[in-house]
């Protein structure tokens, strides 16, 4: 693809990074910016600036927050007895778009898959364990909301054999609504809703 200008050219290069985005679609970004009021373009840069260098993660669930700790780990009236644990913050955001959920979270940051070289140490389980057994721990149900994939489910397995012996807490499974193979981020809002609402609890 022939540009007319070098700074197009850049442009297109670091658009076409994105997940999704071809080097047609970024080009059409970039002419739009281009043709955009200064000030639009400028608010982009700032906003896209200020979201990578100063957003941070939360010290009790590690989702992204704005402050030491987000806006749902700090709201005293969702239920901290109930953790739902997710393994990305996109699922963060699609269990909290259904509107059914009123416990916290805790963000794994990935799943363990040998082939990726991800394993236990790599994710925030150490933490999970330490948030539900501690002595002033609040924890009483523990769900897996994780992807029913290969990996999700060698997850969860693992994470079930971490918590089944900690007292008074109850381990769960969302209900599978969501189809085998398949990823939270893209379960439509009512049966994503409906498995939290009818997620199994597993035998001790």
């Amino acid at each position: 693809m022939e540009f007319p200008s070098k700074l197009i050219e850049n442009a297109v290069g670091e658009l076409s990074r994105l997940p999704g985005i071809g080097r047609k679609t970024a080009l059409r970004l970039a002419l739009h910016l281009l043709k955009a009021e200064m000030d639009t373009t400028a608010s982009l840069a700032e906003a896209l600036a200020k979201m990578r260098f100063e957003i941070t993660y939360c010290k009790t669930c590690h989702s992204i927050s704005d402050a030491e700790e987000c806006g749902i780990c700090a709201n005293k009236l969702r239920d901290h007895s109930l953790v739902c644990v997710v393994s990305d913050v996109r699922d963060v955001i699609a269990i909290e778009n259904t509107g059914q959920y009123k416990g916290v979270y805790h963000v794994l940051g990935g799943v363990i898959s040998p082939i990726e070289g991800i394993g236990p140490s790599d994710l925030h389980i150490d933490s999970l364990v330490e948030r539900a057994a501690g002595e002033e721990s609040e924890v009483r149900e523990v769900i897996l909301a994780i992807s029913p994939t290969m990996e999700g489910d060698t997850t969860a397995f693992y994470l079930s054999r971490r918590l089944r012996d900690l007292p008074n807490v109850h381990i769960s499974t969302i209900a599978r609504g969501i189809p085998m193979g398949g990823e939270l981020e893209y379960a439509d809002e009512i049966t994503l809703g409906r498995s939290i609402v009818d997620r199994l609890r597993q035998a001790r």
